[in-house]
This record gives structure tokens, sequence and C-alpha cells, in this order.
């Protein structure tokens, strides 16, 4: 009476692990490519901070479908720097998503992941440098609402902050200040 079953591939959204380091690059190799170099920065970027005190594992989140590594999103450590010293805050970035894989969702649901995942571990603060259009759907704003600067607020409306929700109702608000990237950063 039944006919066979259909196979049914989903997307799995889970933290890196170190098997992923060359399908991870693959990926933004991929998404990031242009004619004029054969190795886009941001494959260096995240190889750079992968083994620098930046890097959160929880938070270098892979989508995976069909068991192919198909998108990445990466959060990293920040500081911003006030006058009462620096407070942790995470940075957005790169987000890629294999070219055959992209416009289906992917992107969307691994950025989500890791803000998820963010949100769990108690960060308060995340930064990106992107497309208003794109982050505006996980909350992200203007940052300079937040009275956040970076070596890109001259960017205008790319410059973006997302508060996260406290894990109790009594944490103050983020601080106003100056966001301080690693260095791997300023060679992207």
């Amino acid at each position: 009476m039944f006919g066979k079953v259909a196979r049914v591939t989903t997307l799995r959204l889970r933290p890196e692990d170190p098997a992923d380091e060359a399908p991870v690059a693959r990926v933004l190799a991929a998404a990031f490519a242009r004619p004029d170099v054969a190795t886009p920065p941001e494959v260096g970027l995240v190889e750079e901070l992968r083994h620098g005190p930046a890097w959160i594992p929880e938070l270098a989140m892979v989508a995976e479908y069909g068991g192919e590594v198909v998108g990445f999103a990466l959060l990293t450590r920040v500081g911003v720097r006030t006058d009462g010293g620096t407070w942790p805050a995470l940075a957005l970035g790169p987000v890629a998503v294999a070219p055959h894989r992209q416009r289906v969702g992917h992107g969307t649901a691994v950025v989500q992941a890791a803000l998820e995942a963010a949100t769990e571990l108690g960060e308060r603060l995340v930064v990106v440098l992107g497309d208003p259009a794109y982050y505006r759907r996980f909350g992200f704003g203007p940052a300079d609402r937040l009275g956040l600067t970076s070596p890109w607020s001259g960017l205008g409306e790319p410059w973006q902050a997302l508060v996260l929700p406290p894990s109790t109702g009594e944490e103050p608000p983020p601080p106003a200040g100056e966001v301080v990237f690693p260095p791997p950063w300023s060679r992207v």
C-alpha cells in the first residue's frame, strides 16, 4: 500500500569541530571569491582568529546539509573601550554560504544559531559590518545609536550592533565606547 519512504535532508546547525576547518575554508573561499585574489582575505582572517585569544569555539557555527558543510557564521571576542575599562562584546563575521546553497535560508539559520549560542553563554553585545537590509532581520541597527565607534564607523549604516537579551533582568545595558578588534581584523 505504501511506497518508498522519501529521504528527507535537513539542515544541521552545530559548532565547528576540527574536521570542519578545511570545509569551512572552502565555503569561505567560494562565497568571497574575487577574480583579483587567489584566496579571499576572509579565509586567512578565520584561520588567524581560530588560533588566537578572540576565538570562542562554541560560537564558530557551521550549517551542514546532506553531510556537507554549506554555511558558516563566526562570533569572536572584541572589546568596548570605555573610560572605566574594556567591556566584552562580540563581532559577527565572516558569514558565508556555499554559492550552490545560497538564497534558501542557510545563512539566516546559521547566523541565528550563532546568536542564540551567544545568548546562552550570557553575551550581551554583537557588532557587525554588513548589509543593513540583511542584518536587520536579526535585530541589528546602527551602532552609532548605541554610542559605539570603530575603524569602520565612517562607513555609516553598515556599522551595526545588536544588544542580546540579558540572562537576568538586572543587567545594565552595554556601555558606549570604541569597539576594539583583535589584530587579524586590520588585515581584511
